[in-house]
């Protein structure tokens, strides 16, 4: 009888997830739809294509750690509906938004210098940072809304928020982030200069605000934003790097405009499956029932299992729908049956590389006193942004 409540369990599990990653699938590829749409934009504002993965990525890596904090407090019983300063809830939402704010400049200047260093054609380093941080601002406040409402709906219905979170805020963080990144270019170009540094002088000016309010605390939201400052700020090149294999492949990518579509919900799937695992472990070490060790157990093996298993449901998904929106837009696509190979087998190599990096990453920080809840959803993303890129456009490279 124990067995049979225990396996019963964990298929609800497992479908909660299936669930919510095949809801996200279809979400995620409208996102990439989109980006088809717009591609014109990329080539008329210098340095944007640069700046597109690691915005994306941070946008769902702060959201990601929001809801799995809240997830792991849920867990141990410390969750509890009140936003006053001091509590849980009040604490994280206090130290997403500060963190939103400030992550966005660091994510700006290095979008610039590195296309700078790179040869790239960019844009005014002040263009570029108020982009990232009108972009930043605006996506945050939604999608961390929409993070609380799942948070609380979770809550109250008696879900488990580790396998919903993940995919809703990474498929929240694209269909968000991606329209309103393009809005605030198209915002911030058409401001005359003058308006753009005072703008910017007032941006500048919160920034250090923000700075100065969040180092007088030293305990609840102010431990929390210095210990994702610690650990964003590192992860936001990896972003910027996978940016940078874009804008040095962009022609190709608009050749086959198929791959441009993919990218959203590739990068978006292969996330909020890394995302429910991370999350799943965290929880499991906060809980005690998983011990961080050298080598993963049976039941860090189980999750990897499942981590294949919702990849070689997802993937050839949103390739088909990739495919079928390049033909339907009139765009090249490489065939249905070559997008989905080429999306099976990379997506495969990056989650194997995955699941050992989340295993690795929850055992460290949690044996040395750090919160999993703060590094494993970051991670991970900011892991498949780059290999994720390196990979795909290998595959360009390889039809062309």
């Amino acid at each position: 009888m124990v067995m049979g409540q225990g396996l019963f369990s964990q298929s609800r599990l497992i479908l909660t997830g299936l669930g919510a990653l095949l809801a996200s699938a279809v979400a995620l590829s409208i996102a990439g739809i989109y980006l088809g749409s717009v591609r014109e934009l990329l080539g008329l504002i210098p340095g944007l294509m640069v700046l597109l993965p690691s915005i994306i990525n941070m946008r769902g890596s702060i959201a990601g750690v929001f809801a799995s904090r809240l997830s792991s407090s849920m867990h141990l019983g410390e969750f509890s509906i009140d936003f006053e300063e001091g509590t849980v809830l009040g604490d994280n939402i206090r130290a997403s938004l500060v963190v939103t704010i400030l992550i966005a400049f660091v994510l700006g200047i290095f979008a610039y210098v590195a296309s700078l260093l790179f040869g790239l054609p960019v844009v005014g380093v002040t263009d570029l940072v108020l982009i990232s941080v009108v972009c930043g601002v605006v996506s945050g406040l939604i999608v961390t809304g929409i993070t609380l409402v799942v948070a609380l709906a979770s809550y109250r219905y008696g879900l488990d928020l580790d396998m919903i979170a993940a995919p809703t805020v990474t498929t929240s963080g694209d269909i968000v982030t991606l329209p309103i990144l393009m809005l605030s270019a198209t915002f911030v170009m058409l401001l005359p200069p003058p308006a753009r540094l005072v703008l910017g002088a007032v941006a500048v000016t919160a920034a250090v605000v923000i700075i100065l309010y969040t180092r007088r605390r030293l305990e609840g939201m102010g431990a929390i934003v210095r210990e994702n400052l610690a650990l964003l700020v590192p992860l936001s090149i990896f972003g910027t790097l996978a940016g940078l294999t874009y804008s040095l492949n962009l022609d190709n990518l608009l050749g086959l405009a198929a791959f441009l579509i993919l990218i959203p919900p590739f990068m978006g799937g292969l996330g909020s499956i890394g995302g429910i695992l991370g999350s799943r472990l965290s929880t499991e070490m906060h809980t005690g029932e998983l011990a961080p060790s050298l080598l993963p157990g049976r039941g860090v093996v189980h999750h990897f299992i499942i981590s294949y298993l919702y990849t070689l449901i997802l993937l050839p998904l949103l390739a088909l729908i990739a495919h079928g929106a390049a033909v339907l837009m009139g765009l090249d696509s490489p065939g249905r049956g070559m997008l989905v190979i080429i999306s099976l087998v990379t997506g495969l190599a990056v989650m194997t590389l995955v699941n050992g990096v989340a295993y690795v990453t929850a055992s460290l920080s949690f044996r040395y006193g750090l919160d999993p809840d703060n590094f494993g959803i970051p991670v991970i993303t900011s892991l498949i942004d780059l290999i994720g890129a390196a990979t795909l456009v290998a595959a360009i490279d390889l039809l062309l």
